[in-house]
């Protein structure tokens, strides 16, 4: 092995422990094709003498290596990389319909030496710290939904730039981040006035709004410059025991439940969608052209998202982008 292959910095007054450091060094090395199948790593007195070292803190940093398949022992020879497989974290917010066309977009577009490990923080910041902190070092690159919470932004900081992408909101984001957004307020709004004719044959717009969702906000504040915009009258309803469906009025939703409850009102109300009362979702799923003669929607490409993100990972390159929402009248409206 060339001795400039792997260039190991260890700072000894880091908090990141000297045993991670160094298989940070080593699975950086083999992402960047410095070191590839075969190679031979340094010999553990090697690493003790060049970098002040103690033997067990490489032997630990060498042991994680080889129980991540990374690295293999050969007896009387040395430690050599096993694979050139490359490992990265995908960290989604919950597991849903669109969320699976992310997933499979993502890993589709992969080359087969990639693995993909899937994680999910459930909205809930424990979580999100446990995974991200737990998977220091050990991944290639870092896909990551935020949410909003204070914390996310400590959490990210800690991950190099150049290996994490930020998708889907732009939230605790800055002019550094790689991302891959959709815009869940102008572009929304835009996207809306496509439906300007459809919404004024009905005499109200409401925005099912559930206090149960995570949707970002900024979706209500363009929704309401929208109606004010082309005079429609308008509300929100947070409450979904508040939530009785009315004959002649449309409902934007963000929460698939609310639609399960629209439509179940709807046959005990005997209201014909798209006739007697309209219906817009947000997020598109593959079962939404089904339901019921077909569900509008109002939705970004989630499968260009997944794509998207797959060619950070493969690229190595910066990339900054939003994916575009659009539009997709049904049945419904």
């Amino acid at each position: 092995m060339d001795e400039n292959v792997i260039v190991i910095s260890i700072n000894h007054r880091s908090d990141i422990p000297k045993y991670q450091q160094l298989v940070n060094a080593v699975n950086d090395a083999i992402s960047d094709n410095r070191l590839q199948k075969g190679d031979a790593l340094p010999s553990v007195n090697n690493i003790c003498n060049t970098y002040n070292l103690s033997r067990d803190t490489v032997f630990k940093a060498y042991s994680i290596l080889k129980d991540n398949g990374v690295i293999e022992s050969v007896p009387n020879k040395g430690y050599y990389v096993a694979n050139e497989t490359k490992k990265v974290l995908l960290v989604l917010d919950t597991f849903k319909a669109y969320k699976e066309v992310v997933y499979h977009s993502f890993v589709n577009n992969l080359p087969d030496n990639i693995i993909t490990d899937v994680q999910f923080h459930h909205y809930n910041i424990d979580n999100f710290k446990t995974i991200l902190n737990n998977s220091k070092g050990k991944y290639y690159k870092y896909v990551v939904m935020p949410f909003s919470n204070k914390d996310v932004p400590s959490v990210l900081s800690d991950i190099d730039n150049d290996k994490l992408l930020l998708i889907d909101w732009s939230i605790h984001s800055n002019s550094n981040n790689n991302y891959v957004f959709q815009d869940f307020g102008e572009a929304f709004f835009n996207a809306l006035k496509k439906a300007e004719n459809i919404f004024k044959k009905y005499r109200k717009l409401i925005f099912l709004y559930p206090t149960f969702t995570y949707h970002p906000k900024e979706t209500i504040t363009y929704f309401k410059k929208y109606c004010e915009l082309f005079h429609l009258k308008y509300e929100v309803v947070t409450s979904p025991k508040l939530f009785n469906v009315e004959r002649n009025v449309a409902y934007i939703s963000t929460s698939d439940r609310m639609l399960g409850q629209f439509l179940e009102q709807c046959r005990n109300a005997n209201l014909e969608p798209g006739v007697d009362i309209g219906f817009l979702s947000y997020n598109e799923t593959p079962m939404k052209k089904f339901i019921y003669k077909g569900i509008s929607v109002i939705s970004t490409d989630f499968k260009a998202l997944g794509t998207k993100a797959a060619q950070f990972v493969t690229q190595d390159k910066p990339m900054q982008c939003f994916v575009p929402t659009k539009l997709t009248i049904r049945e419904s409206l």
